[in-house]
């Protein structure tokens, strides 16, 4: 598998929906499913959830992040 590192950005209204859709799909300990530059993700239920706050040069960064081995498809 190759490295990638995409950042895409979305509309208010998309990303809502794609927040609801992955909270649904965590509350209800499910699979979630997104697509985000061509490629197709699978991410499982039983993810490693963290929080990311980033400072610096004037600029905030947060990230939600899920993670998990790649050999979990």
């Amino acid at each position: 598998m190759s490295e990638r590192d995409i950042t895409r950005t979305y509309s208010r209204k998309q990303f809502v929906e794609k927040l609801r859709r992955l909270a649904d799909a965590i509350e209800s300990e499910k699979a979630f499913t997104i697509q985000i530059a061509s490629e197709r993700l699978r991410i499982p239920a039983d993810v490693t959830f963290n929080i990311e706050h980033e400072r610096a040069d004037g600029r905030q960064e947060l990230e939600f992040q899920l993670i998990w081995d790649a050999d979990d498809r």
